[in-house]
């Protein structure tokens, strides 16, 4: 397993466990349970874990697909700063998990202000999130790119698009 799979293997999870952590998170809030909130709150950890893990693996796959065709080093170096913008967030999220695992332990009075703050912090980490699953995505599925082609390698813009749009014209 080289470094780019080992990255799309756990590149995933901070994504899917925010999103499924703010669901849960919500869920616990509407239905006053703190043993909810608390599994939306080891979602977090895990996500913002396999964040760390994200960014490692990231490098060494960045140096495996930069020079292939129709990739580019802008493509990843859009994703790259997408990743570490969810990055950031996401480790933000884990230490705010942690504290309200605490405060719901101890039922302390503070436990639901905690959880306000983490659903916040949640919704900024699925934004970031969608942002970096699409620019990752984009890196080697040319055809979610917002300049995809059909027919066209990489889905860039060149005179070939250029020709077949004259045609219809």
């Amino acid at each position: 397993m080289n470094d780019a799979h080992l990255h799309m293997v756990v590149n995933h999870f901070p994504i899917i466990g925010t999103i499924l952590g703010l669901g849960i998170l919500i869920a616990g809030i509407f239905f006053k349970s703190n043993s909810v909130k608390s599994t939306a709150y080891v979602l977090f950890v895990v996500a913002a874990i396999f964040a760390a893990f994200s960014m490692v693996t990231g490098e060494g796959a960045e140096e495996l697909v930069e020079d292939m065709p129709s990739v580019g080093k802008q493509i990843i170096h859009e994703h790259e700063e997408m990743a570490e913008k969810l990055a950031i967030v996401l480790y933000a999220l884990g230490v705010i998990a942690l504290i309200g695992l605490f405060m719901n332990y101890r039922n302390h009075v503070n436990a639901k202000f905690v959880s306000y703050v983490a659903v916040v912090v949640a919704v900024i980490g699925v934004f970031f999130a969608q942002q970096t699953g699409t620019t990752g995505g984009e890196i080697r599925h040319t055809e979610i790119r917002a300049n995809y082609v059909p027919g066209v390698e990489g889905g860039q813009n060149s005179s070939v698009e250029k020709d077949h749009s004259e045609e219809k014209e």
